[in-house]
């Protein structure tokens, strides 16, 4: 066996497959001894594993001897071949196909080196190294200034540094496309309400206006923003719907946009569903 070609069953998938993938793409060929069309795929993918030298690792998985792997990862006919970078399946194929199109595949799943530094600028961040980070994207970004998710990188680490005027600047440079991806939404959420809250002043003086005047919309919209960006979200959801109790319409309905925008930011919490329903009760 190769250098680049494991023998792979659940005892070391994990190993070599899921954690492997995060320095290199690792192919997955699930096959079998008595499958006909495995037995042509199966060397081109082993000796291509070889001339590409690590650009991609592969991981031979006997379906026969490993069902529960297969059935997990929905192989219903064999040879199928699943491309996994960074713990998620990004490509696939099933069936023999000739060694050409072996080839075209492995092109699509080889990160360029713009990819590469990004890989490198995510592990440079798990360790707490923002600012060697960013050196490394804005590298990565003079590689391939068409990379987008080296600017969305870079948006994430500047956000957490507190630069914001940056962030929300590469933010504004991303696609149309990229920009309804749930990341970038829930970014720009975070961002959004960062800013606000900066421009909101201080929480005991809202709270003064806000008890000396009920109906002082402008202070409840810069204490909610407030609120969201301290991460205080149930409460901050709290003033909007207050305000939509009292003006509903009021600054362009900015109460049930702001609603939204947190719903954004929240997505996949449980207080979306909640707060999903007592927006429509107080609408109503």
């Amino acid at each position: 066996m190769g250098q680049f070609a494991f023998d792979v069953d659940s005892s070391n998938f994990q190993q070599i497959v899921i954690e492997g993938s995060k320095k290199a793409p690792v192919v997955v060929d699930f096959w079998a001894p008595w499958c006909g069309p495995c037995k042509m795929l199966k060397p081109i993918l082993e000796k291509l594993a070889e001339e590409y030298g690590g650009k991609f690792i592969l991981a031979k998985v006997n379906s026969d001897e490993n069902q529960e792997l297969a059935a997990q990862f929905g192989v219903r006919g064999i040879p199928s071949v699943k491309a996994i970078y960074g713990g998620e399946i990004v490509d696939e194929f099933s069936g023999a196909i000739p060694e050409g199109q072996v080839r075209a595949f492995l092109d699509r799943i080889i990160p360029s080196p713009a990819e590469e530094l990004r890989l490198k600028a995510a592990e440079l961040k798990a360790t707490g190294d923002t600012a060697q980070a960013l050196q490394v994207l804005a590298e990565a970004s003079k590689l391939d200034s068409s990379n987008e998710k080296v600017r969305l990188d870079a948006a994430e680490i500047l956000f957490e540094v507190n630069q914001l005027d940056e962030a929300r600047r590469l933010l504004d440079s991303l696609s149309p496309a990229m920009r309804q991806e749930d990341r970038v939404a829930q970014l720009a959420a975070k961002i959004n309400f960062a800013l606000s809250g900066q421009a909101g002043g201080d929480e005991a003086a809202l709270r003064d206006k806000i008890q000396a005047n009920a109906k002082d919309l402008e202070s409840r919209l810069q204490l909610a923003n407030l609120l969201v960006a301290n991460g205080r979200y149930a409460e901050g959801m709290d003033e909007l719907l207050e305000m939509i109790r009292i003006d509903r319409s009021w600054n362009d309905e900015v109460a049930r946009k702001t609603m939204l925008s947190v719903f954004n930011l929240l997505a996949g919490s449980p207080l979306v569903a909640e707060y999903r329903r007592r927006l429509a009760s107080a609408l109503n």
